[in-house]
This record gives C-alpha cells, sequence and structure tokens, in this order.
C-alpha cells in the first residue's frame, strides 16, 4: 500500500450502521453460536448495548484516509484496556463502572496557564473533526476508526508551554473502584504515556472524544484519549484526567515495564520486530468471516509523508 495524502472522505463512503447490523445478523444465522463466538463483534455485552449520543457540529478532515473502516461493534469489542482486564472483550464487559461525567482534566508544568479544567467546557470551545485513521497495535493486528476529535496542537497552545517545555506527558484516571483491573499488578498504575512536543504539535495528533459521530465508549478510553496514528496502540493512552509539560523524557508505563519490547518513540516500523513476532505484516480485523487476511506494514503506519521529518537522522533502530 503506497502512503497516501490526506483527503476528505465522502459521507457516502462510511458503511452506514444499520447495513452492517442487518448483515451481521445473516451471518449469525449462518455460523451459529460456535461460529459467531469465533468472530470479534458479533456479540454486543451490555457496555456496548448502553445508550448511544451522536456528538453536534462533527466537521470532516482532510487528514482523512479512504480506506474501508471496521465496524463498529468491531472497534468497541476488541479492545485493549488493562484497567478493566486483560481480555480482549474484558473492556467491553466491565467499562460500564466508569463514570465520565463529570470529568475534570488537570494541567501541570512547564505553561503559563495550568489549573483544573472541565473536559464539557474544552469540548465547547473547540473544534471537532471526523478523523478516519489507521490504527495500528503493537501486537501485529489493525484496523480502521473513525475517530471524532479535537486538535492537540490547539489544545496545547491554550495552556501557553513555556520554552522548557520539552516533552507532554499524559495521566490516566487511577481509581480501582471504577477501573477493577488496576486491583491487579499488571501494570504499574496509573498508566502513563508521553510525546515529545514536536509531535503532540503534528496536525495529525488529536484528542479523541467521539467515534463513529458519536460520543466515546467507556471501553474505547472515554471521555477523552490520545490518537496519534502513526504510532502503536499503547501510546494513544485512554481515560485522560492529567497533562503535564516537562524538559526532561518521562517515564512511561510500558516502556518501563518492558524496555526491550516497548520504545518511548514506539513508531509503527516493520523492520524493527517486536522480541517476540515479526511487524512486517499485520492482522486487518474485520467481522463477517472466521478468516483474517494480513497485509504489510507501512513504516510510520502510512503516515510517513506527514510525520518523517520528525525523526530525521535517527537511528530508528535504536529509537524504537
Amino acid at each position: 500500500m503506497l502512503i497516501k495524502k490526506p483527503s476528505d472522505i465522502k459521507p457516502s463512503e462510511i458503511t452506514d450502521q444499520k447495513h452492517y447490523k442487518d448483515r451481521r445478523k445473516f451471518i449469525q444465522a449462518g455460523l451459529g453460536l460456535t461460529g459467531a463466538a469465533m468472530v470479534p463483534g458479533l456479540w454486543l455485552p451490555p457496555a456496548v448495548q448502553a445508550a448511544r449520543e451522536k456528538l453536534a457540529g462533527v466537521q470532516k478532515s482532510q487528514y482523512s484516509t479512504k480506506e474501508k473502516t471496521t465496524d463498529y461493534e468491531d472497534v468497541t469489542t476488541y479492545n485493549n484496556f488493562y484497567e478493566f482486564g486483560t481480555d480482549k472483550s474484558d473492556p467491553a464487559k466491565y467499562a460500564h463502572t466508569l463514570k465520565t461525567s463529570p470529568w475534570t482534566l488537570t494541567i501541570e508544568g512547564e505553561v503559563a496557564k495550568p489549573g483544573k479544567f472541565h473536559l464539557e467546557d474544552i469540548i465547547k470551545q473547540s473544534v471537532l473533526e471526523e478523523r478516519i485513521y489507521r490504527f495500528r497495535c503493537v501486537e501485529a493486528w489493525s484496523m480502521v476508526i473513525p475517530w471524532v476529535g479535537i486538535s492537540l496542537a490547539d489544545i496545547i497552545k491554550r495552556f501557553e508551554p513555556t520554552s522548557r517545555a520539552k516533552f507532554v506527558e499524559f495521566t490516566t484516571l487511577y481509581d480501582p473502584k471504577q477501573m477493577p483491573g488496576q486491583k491487579r499488578r499488571v501494570l504499574s498504575w496509573p498508566y502513563v504515556e508521553a510525546l515529545r512536543i514536536d509531535e503532540a504539535m503534528n496536525p495529525l495528533a488529536i484528542m479523541a472524544v467521539g467515534l463513529y459521530g458519536e460520543v466515546l465508549p467507556n471501553q474505547s478510553g472515554a471521555p477523552m484519549r490520545l490518537i496519534v496514528p502513526w504510532k502503536y496502540g499503547f501510546k494513544n493512552i485512554k481515560s485522560i484526567v492529567k497533562i503535564r509539560f516537562t524538559e526532561k523524557m518521562p517515564k512511561t508505563t510500558w516502556a518501563a515495564a518492558g524496555p526491550r519490547e516497548y520504545g518511548f518513540y514506539a513508531n509503527v516500523n516493520p523492520l524493527v520486530n517486536h522480541p517476540r513476532w515479526s511487524q512486517a505484516r499485520e492482522r486487518v480485523i474485520g467481522s463477517g468471516s472466521i478468516f483474517t487476511r494480513r497485509k504489510k506494514t507501512i513504516i510510520y503506519n502510512g503516515y510517513g509523508e506527514q510525520v518523517a521529518g520528525l525523526y530525521s537522522g535517527m537511528n530508528l533502530r535504536k529509537y524504537f
């Protein structure tokens, strides 16, 4: 697959949700219970069945890919969100315990305007865009997801980072009562991720507050998560409650847990394998079949034209 320039996508190119739901009923009838259980998204747990809310005033974005989007049920039932369990189906089963409103975002560190801010106010003051992005997990699977988000650069500018701000650190909510997976020592909680500030200011980086034109489901990282489409999924931190601007590179959760396996940069790179599997190809998640196709992985997940300059002169094997 060639790297494409960003371009607008027509609303007609996104599969109507009624059509794929009708198709899903037909598939379930044909496969039977055993076959259906093998396909991600063919069952809808309570968290997905909850009321879904449309987002108003969403604009189309020039940065969207024209690739076919992954079905809503697959996107919302096949997740990594260890705060609710380590199985892919756990977040959809258990994330209903998370209360996402009201939600406060704390801004700290090297900024002129630190403080606590209501997410509702940030959304009201922002332009919401639909960004249809390729999403690539370090486990070598991928999706194409129509996120609804706010430019991360626009959010950052509001708080006026100082010249000492070289990195942006993000922290997930820590509340084991709401997030029962945090009772297990799978990782060091709370979850922390970070970007260099020039990465965070790239036009592709967004704070997602929705998908498929609707409010972001709990299991997908509600009410606000980071999306950096040229990096592996674990960099795309969920349920963010704090943003801190720092001069030194922060210690991030997965890089600390497994430094040989999870680098700070985590750029999608088919030439740098995970120690336990190849990154040269990826499994495309798509419901409607028990067979999953694979495709070649593209450097920077296909967004090289927009982001390669951020890493000019860097050894991408050393800084993985």
